[in-house]
């Protein structure tokens, strides 16, 4: 065997190969258990320290850490900011495979999209890809697992197990739309917000809400946009604003692979509910707050198959932009504006002729 100072030839030779060796990439059109999905997570960090940072933000019941990325660029200047949650029911598997996608979306598009550049810099991206994490590593546990709903934790009654988180928030809670029976899939939970998932969402977001122009929760199936309340009896202030952006995200879905989605409150197209996340968004001020509800209108249900993952998640993101990139404009346009006006004023004032 040849040495070459102390070192074997072939040690040397596994030491280049292996370095040479490309990392496996992550396959973003098949379904993932948590583990590789944090490992997902990490490997973006450390691929874009320059706009991509972990947040851990909660805990589980089974001491599992609630995570989050961060997009967005590094600026001095005071940032807006979108939510987008996915996993809160453990058995859409659909809705982790889209959060992932939309972060590679970001990621990929920001440096060759002027448009994608300008919100990474007026906005940071706050991505939950799975908000229900011990109810999601339930479901993989085995066949007579996966349909499992809610979180894991004990309910108030012997062999009783998880509250269905988006029956927890504080929006108009217990009310309509949900069970006080543990061993229902629609449990509001003992009290409301009770949940550790729950609990992390209202602070992280709710110690923000000046800061968020959207908040998305990602939901399966029935191919749904829908919009606040969930309850009956309460109309958001800006429903006609919310109508119309949402039926230019259902057209801007429908271009891409000729999906219809249904756009409305829930007790209009689907059924009356109360404790969702999206209505305590709301309520919060956060005005653009939608639950898309994605593919498909039940011939798989919760069960989509992972061939239909890339066309789901293609049009689903296509329908989000159309969200966030009016939100933006809104936001960020009107600024535009205000500021010239503010100099033409000022310019007017000093007596200056700009002809």
């Amino acid at each position: 065997m040849l040495q070459f100072g102390g070192f074997s030839f072939a040690v040397l030779l596994f030491t280049v190969t292996a370095a040479t060796v490309e990392r496996v990439q992550h396959d973003y059109y098949k379904y993932h258990p948590m583990e590789e999905i944090s490992t997902w997570m990490t490997q973006m960090a450390k691929d874009h320290p320059d706009l991509v940072t972990i947040v851990d933000y909660g805990r589980t019941y089974e001491k599992r850490t609630i995570k989050l990325l961060k997009i967005g660029l590094n600026t001095e200047a005071k940032k807006k900011a979108v939510w987008v949650e996915c996993g809160i029911h453990a058995r859409e598997w659909i809705s982790p495979a889209f959060c992932q996608y939309f972060v590679k979306q970001i990621l990929q598009t920001y440096k060759t999209d002027a448009k994608m550049e300008k919100m990474v810099r007026n906005m940071d991206f706050y991505v939950t890809p799975v908000l229900n994490v011990d109810g999601y590593v339930y479901t993989w546990n085995d066949s007579t697992t996966r349909l499992w709903r809610k979180n894991r934790t004990p309910g108030p009654s012997s062999g009783c197990y998880g509250t269905d988180l988006n029956r927890n928030f504080d929006s108009n809670w217990g009310t309509v739309g949900v069970s006080f029976d543990c061993k229902k899939e629609i449990y509001c939970g003992t009290h409301v917000m009770s949940e550790l998932e729950t609990q992390a969402v209202t602070y992280f977001v709710g110690t923000r809400k000046d800061d968020f122009l959207c908040f998305l929760t990602i939901h399966s199936f029935s191919q749904m946009i829908l919009l606040p309340f969930g309850h009956p009896n309460y109309t958001a202030s800006n429903y006609n604003e919310l109508m119309k952006v949402g039926l230019g995200a259902a057209e801007a879905i429908w271009k891409v692979h000729g999906q219809n989605y249904t756009v409305g409150t829930s007790p209009d197209v689907l059924y009356p509910f109360s404790g969702s996340s999206q209505d305590w968004a709301h309520m919060q001020g956060i005005h653009f707050s939608y639950t898309f509800e994605l593919r498909d209108k039940g011939t798989f249900g919760f069960q989509l198959p992972e061939d239909q993952i890339q066309p789901a998640c293609e049009e689903a993101y296509s329908g989000a932009l159309h969200i966030i990139t009016y939100a933006h404009d809104q936001t960020f346009s009107g600024a535009v504006v205000t500021a010239a006006a503010t100099l033409w004023t000022l310019l007017l004032a000093a007596g200056v002729t700009l002809m």
